[in-house]
């Protein structure tokens, strides 16, 4: 067995190449005729790890993995974990900077409410969902009629000339629906107005306020919708041969078995601004998995006051004589440094409600579908992220704003124009109302995304620049690191100028003038 040989095996470079080798002792090895000798395999082993300097390194064309001719994109995940570490270690220099120059801010006994703001805020949460209610009963005597009008339509069937009493009859029909059209804007527009005197005159706290305006818009945005939407039921049901065919999900809960009290409840917990008679259910609800959603809401939300009042409070507070003097340098930097903890805040606040919050309700709900936003995050166009990111308000302004507009034959550019002032005046209510400074930033922050949409929609076109690269760090760059800081500024600076410290120092200064 000792003297048994093996046929000992080269690389195809060397058989092709001639080449010729030898081992460490002095064996040769000639491989110019395609063939091996036979030498020991234990020769062989050492020849294979010793000599390895023919295989072909280069055999094949291959890209960087960085260059746009690429095959594949490479995986950024380590990109990730060490942006990761930085944002961590630079926040926690930013924690001790500011524990060693403000000390702890937070004081939980401390608190700037009055009890007047205590009491309308109840008040108003008790009341504003009463708007619903109003809703429901002037569509129960809406369908009431269309009930009596389906029996006068059938009887008119076996009258003589039976179109001409037919037309009659929707005549008669539109006059009532014009009537309860004023009804439902009467009461949505109540709601609204109501709600924001109440927010703007009679409640200091802006925390408090932005709960209460919130709360309203929500409840006024599902009054519209359970307006609209049983509007074309109605219609549908009246002329069946005329409407265009209801989903097919509708089916189980048709008109008018749908206007009833346990109908409307539904919707006014459900977390939609869509109404619709049925909605798809879960089977069952999972209590641990709501458990874990309100945990997950409560530990975010008591995070984001933390970050607030030790971090975002004193940058706000020492930006005031900046903002007073138009320092523009002092000014950038302070919203440079402000985007920071304002991102932090606005992330936390975006898993809190869309994430922690909405699925907790829906569970609850059982509502089945939770598409509460998509990857708003990878978007390189501001128009998909307005679509996006906040999927209840999105689907709302397209079926009820967006889709009637084009289907009167408004051009699409003018409905998505239309569309962004009415969200850009629902976002003034919401920041400017409670703030009680309407200064129109928030409107103008909404306006100024119209042009961004038509600028990151042109980029994607341009040749030989990456288009969703560019769009993205456009996205980033004025909605993350410029909209959101600069407009906390200038609505806490109004704020002091007309309650806090900078009201205080105007007067003293007009004080002394005088003197």
């Amino acid at each position: 067995m000792a003297s048994r040989t093996d046929t000992a095996t080269t690389t195809s470079a060397d058989v092709s190449n001639g080449l010729e080798s030898r081992y460490s002792d002095g064996t040769r090895l000639s491989t110019a005729n395609g063939t091996s000798p036979s030498i020991s395999s234990g020769k062989q082993k050492r020849w294979e790890s010793k000599y390895r300097h023919v295989f072909a390194t280069h055999s094949a064309q291959r890209s960087s993995c960085l260059s746009s001719d690429s095959g594949e994109s490479p995986s950024f995940v380590g990109f990730r974990n060490l942006m990761v570490i930085v944002l961590v270690v630079s926040n926690l220099r930013l924690m001790i900077e500011n524990f060693r120059k403000y000390g702890v801010l937070i004081c939980i006994r401390c608190h700037d409410y009055r009890r007047q703001d205590v009491i309308y805020g109840s008040i108003l949460y008790l009341l504003v969902p009463c708007h619903l209610l109003v809703a429901y009963i002037i569509e129960l005597a809406a369908s009431q009629q269309a009930k009596r009008g389906v029996a006068r339509m059938e009887k008119v069937k076996e009258q003589p000339n039976p179109q001409e009493h037919q037309q009659e009859l929707r005549r008669s029909f539109l006059a009532t629906w014009r009537l309860i059209a004023t009804a439902h804007g009467v009461n949505a527009t109540l709601n609204l107005c109501i709600a924001t005197w109440v927010v703007y005159y009679h409640i200091h706290h802006p925390g408090i306020g932005t709960l209460c305006e919130l709360h309203a818009v929500i409840v006024w945005l599902k009054v519209c919708s359970y307006a609209f939407t049983n509007r074309d039921l109605r219609r549908a049901y009246l002329s069946p041969k005329e409407s265009d065919p209801l989903p097919e999900i509708y089916k189980t809960c048709p008109y008018p078995l749908n206007i009833n009290w346990r109908n409307l409840c539904y919707f006014w917990w459900a977390p939609t601004l869509v109404y619709q008679p049925v909605y798809p259910r879960t089977p069952s609800i999972r209590w641990p998995f709501v458990f874990k959603r309100l945990t997950e809401t409560a530990g975010l939300s008591i995070v984001i006051w933390i970050a607030s009042a030790q971090y975002a409070a004193p940058l706000l507070q020492n930006s005031l004589e900046k903002i007073s003097t138009l320092d523009l340098v002092s000014i950038l930097e302070r919203v440079m440094k402000l985007s920071t903890i304002s991102l932090f805040c606005w992330l936390c606040g975006f898993f809190a409600l869309f994430q922690s919050f909405l699925n907790a309700l829906a569970e609850v709900m059982r509502f089945a579908d939770r598409e509460f936003y998509a990857d708003w995050w990878n978007v390189y166009s501001i128009r998909t992220y307005w679509t996006t990111w906040n999927k209840p308000v999105s689907h709302f302004m397209k079926r009820h704003i967006y889709s009637p507009l084009i289907g009167r034959g408004v051009p699409p550019q003018v409905a998505q124009i239309i569309v962004f002032i009415l969200s850009a005046a629902l976002h003034e209510l919401l920041v400017g109302v409670p703030t009680h400074n309407i200064i129109g930033v928030a409107f103008a922050g909404m306006m100024l995304q119209i042009p961004l949409i038509f600028l990151t929609d042109r980029i994607q076109k341009i040749k030989g620049v990456s288009g969703k690269v560019a769009g993205n760090v456009i996205f980033w760059i004025s909605f993350c690191l410029v909209g959101q800081p600069l407009a906390a500024l200038l609505y806490f600076f109004a704020w002091q100028a007309k309650y806090g410290s900078v009201s205080k120092q105007t007067t003293q200064f007009s004080f002394f003038h005088r003197r």
